[in-house]
Order: structure tokens, then sequence, then C-alpha cells
């Protein structure tokens, strides 16, 4: 064997063997690429899911606050409401004269005199334009007597200094229980809640 021959058997043997390196190297190149493909469609697939979670999770949130806003606005609109009506309620009793508004003020004074049997002295306070009307029903009420005036729709307020009592037995102090005593079937009535 010369060395030509040996010389060509190593080449041969190197060139066999660079074959099977970059061979080798091609497959793992490729399994590379193949790995890092199933990687990126595994993360884009994530990334996708976590957006479609992110803009349910959006979407939510924005038709929960918009519910709630919708509700909140609904709630106002009905308060307003109410107030509406109490106020109107107002109107109407602050309106109320003659014999029944007459009656209605003995009614409530006759109700209070009963705390101040014992008392000497008794004052009373009402509304204003009713001061004529006070001046002649406490004609027949002995130590009562018109003391002033106070901001109401109407009827009596009713102290002694003797027994420190004081009964507020106003148009305004009856329409407030009423009110709140008929506040469910009121807000029924008008809002058709059935």
């Amino acid at each position: 064997m010369s060395l030509d021959t040996v010389v060509e058997d190593i080449r041969d043997d190197a060139r066999a063997r660079a074959e099977e390196i970059r061979a080798e190297g091609e497959r793992r190149a490729d399994e590379i690429v193949s790995e890092a493909e199933a990687d990126a469609e595994e993360i884009i697939e994530t990334a996708e899911q976590d957006a479609q979670q992110e803009i349910e999770r959006e979407r939510e949130q924005r038709l929960s606050s918009a519910k709630l806003e919708a509700k909140q606005a609904r709630l106002e609109a009905r308060r307003e409401a109410l107030q509406d009506v109490r106020e109107q309620a107002g109107q109407a009793v602050a309106a109320i004269d003659g014999d029944e508004r007459e009656e209605l003020t003995r009614t409530l004074l006759d109700a209070a005199a009963t705390e101040f049997e014992d008392a000497s002295t008794v004052e009373v306070y009402g509304r204003g334009e009713d001061a004529d009307l006070l001046e002649s029903i406490l004609e027949e009420y002995d130590g009562f007597e018109l003391a002033g005036e106070t901001e109401c729709l109407g009827g009596v307020v009713v102290e002694a200094e003797e027994s420190r009592v004081r009964v507020n037995n106003t148009f305004d102090s009856v329409l407030e229980d009423v009110w709140e005593d008929n506040l469910k079937t009121i807000s029924e009535e008008l809002f058709e809640e059935r």
C-alpha cells in the first residue's frame, strides 16, 4: 500500500466523517427548528387564549359597570320622582283651608293638650298664616297662649316650661309619619311594582 493510497483512504474517511457530521448537524438543526416552531405555535396559542380571556374579562367588567350605572340612574330617577311626589303632597297639605284646616288644627291641638293637663301656662306655636285661626281656637283652652310662629305647613307645636315637654303636632310631622308608613305602597303605585 502506497502512501498515496493511505492518504486517499484518510481523505475518504475524513470526507465520510465530515458528511456524517454535516448530516447530523442538518438533522439536529431540523430538530431545533421543528422544536422552535412547535414552541412558537404553543406560545402563540397561549397568547391568543390569554388575549381572549382578557377581552372576555374586560367585556364582563364593562357590562357589569354599565349595569351598575343603569341601576344607579334608575334609582336616582325614582328618588327624584318620589321627592317630587313628596313635595306635591306637602303643597297640597299646606293649601288645606277653611273648615277642614280648622278641624285638623283642633284635632292636633286636642291631641297635644292631653300632655299638658297640669301645666299652668302652655305655649303654642304655629304657622304665621294661621295666627288668627289659632287665636280663635286657643280661646277655648285655659292657660294656652299663642307664643309665636314656627316653620311648618300647619298644625301646632306645644310646650310648657313646667313639664319640659314639647309636642310637635304639625301637618309636617303627620305627613312625614304617613309618608314613612306608606312609602312602599307609594313606590309600588308610582312605579307599578306589583
